[in-house]
């Protein structure tokens, strides 16, 4: 009698097997996610006290997952029961297992005051890192002997994307864990030393032979789709995925000395006599952003310098006053510029009246001695203009170069997604501020369509041979 209600794959043991505090699996289509990160959650429901619970950004996305659950679940645990209003299983020592979701920007806080052991997220880059973190939160033990720990399924794209791919994907090699260390103070005054650790680990079809076995044409289905999507869900690319705003987007070392075929090249000197500017998105809770642009006799735009008012988390702003801003940026040309011209061009809300009690934002700037004209923020028209700047000409080359120190330009820009409602604009719950200052020094200086050639097919001559 065959008594295996599920057997996992190599690929799913190693994600199972991790002690790391948060583990992210996938990266690809196929791999057996769902799967995994479902029976994970069996692990401890022999304790009492155990809660568990499994999200989908919404509940209509969490219904494969609890299908997957009445199928092995009961099978399991014969005695277990599942409370479909509620969309929890209770097991007979009394540990549940809820499914959630946070369908809009504020669910998060229908978990304030709940707390579970294990918690997992399907499809991770469909949420926000706010929403993200303040479940974090909420991941503690609720009685003895358990064990405490975050895990987390995604496939490259959505709103998440930039986030989750910092996270996760750059901060360390595949496997590599990768250890994040801070400090707490207690009542008494005493430091405590904290640390928690991440890990990635891949996966796709190639480690799920169990469906290829089941339906070989899913492999099919997978190299048949459009470029992007083929680079993400079939082989787990982080830099090619659907919905993805500036797919023309190219950082490829490779051309960083000559300028083909990239967007990001190495510093140099920029010549005195290029015209230079300056824009600036406004940003407190949110990052700030501060760009320095310069534009060749061709009309080329150089980044080559970004200050970004970052706290070292993604999309955490440093909460700094205008002036302190405003100080910086006068140290900065002070410094750096020699005394050049520089035309500011910056967010037309710091002009708002009820921006700030002090008065208008702009105002705050003048007074140390930084200037702007008011930018043009037309969004539709600001997009298509950095599409037609990130666009290659016949030579291979673009009319936008990003200087490769400006760190947060080029981490941010490309993980831009659409937003979707407003199907032609990019999503503005995104890290999206070093766009929005690109965007008003394009629009500043716009650049017309590339026209197309046309081809004229040769009428046919019988009579020529």
């Amino acid at each position: 009698m065959n008594n295996i209600v599920w057997k996992p794959q190599p690929k799913q043991i190693e994600f199972m097997s991790r002690n790391e505090y948060e583990v992210l699996y996938g990266g690809a289509a196929g791999g057996g996610k769902s799967d995994a990160i479902i029976v994970e959650a069996l692990r401890q429901v022999d304790n009492p006290n155990y809660r568990a619970i499994i999200f989908r950004k919404t509940y209509p996305q969490c219904r494969e997952l609890i299908i997957k659950s009445l199928r092995l679940y009961r099978r399991a645990f014969p005695k277990a029961k599942y409370n479909g209003s509620e969309h929890v299983w209770t097991f007979p020592s009394g540990a549940k297992i809820y499914f959630g979701s946070m369908p809009n920007s504020t669910s998060y806080l229908d978990y304030q005051g709940l707390s579970f052991s294990y918690i997992a997220f399907d499809e991770l880059t469909h949420f926000t890192l706010e929403e993200y973190e303040y479940l974090i939160s909420r991941n503690r033990a609720d009685g003895e002997g358990l064990r405490v720990y975050i895990r987390a399924t995604a496939n490259p794209g959505g709103i998440g994307h930039g986030w989750v791919k910092e996270r996760f994907i750059t901060a360390s090699e595949p496997g590599v864990p990768y250890e994040v260390k801070d400090s707490a103070t207690d009542n008494d005054g005493n430091t405590i030393e904290v640390s928690r650790s991440r890990v990635f680990i891949p996966s796709s079809i190639f480690d799920n032979p169990a469906l290829l076995a089941n339906d070989p044409n899913y492999l099919g289905n997978l190299a048949m789709l459009p470029d992007a999507k083929k680079k993400a869900l079939l082989y787990g690319d982080w830099d090619s995925y659907e919905g993805q705003v500036f797919t023309e987007w190219r950082n490829n070392p490779e051309g960083y000395k000559t300028q083909l075929g990239t967007h990001v090249i190495e510093p140099f000197n920029i010549p005195s006599s290029w015209k230079r500017y300056r824009t600036f998105d406004f940003g407190y809770s949110k990052p700030y952003a501060v760009q320095w642009w310069a534009v060749d006799y061709e009309g080329r735009a150089y980044l080559y310098r970004q200050l970004y008012g970052c706290t070292g988390e993604p999309n955490r702003g440093t909460k700094e006053q205008p002036k302190e801003i405003a100080r910086k940026i006068r140290e900065i040309e002070n410094e750096l510029e020699n005394g050049n011209y520089i035309t500011g061009i910056a967010d037309p809300s710091i002009w708002d009246e009820s921006r700030g009690k002090d008065g208008t934002v702009i105002r705050m700037f003048e007074e140390e001695g930084v200037y702007f004209e008011k930018g043009k923020n037309d969004r539709l028209s600001g997009k298509m203009q950095c599409h037609y700047r990130f666009s290659f000409d016949e030579d291979n080359r673009p009319m936008a170069y990003i200087f490769s120190n400006c760190k947060h330009f080029i981490r941010t820009i490309p993980a831009l997604v659409y937003d979707d409602k407003n199907v032609e604009d990019v999503n503005t719950s995104q890290e999206d501020h070093d766009y929005d200052a690109m965007r008003y020094f394009f629009m500043a200086n716009p650049l017309a369509p590339k026209e197309k050639p046309v081809y004229t097919p040769k009428q046919f001559n019988p009579l020529e041979r």
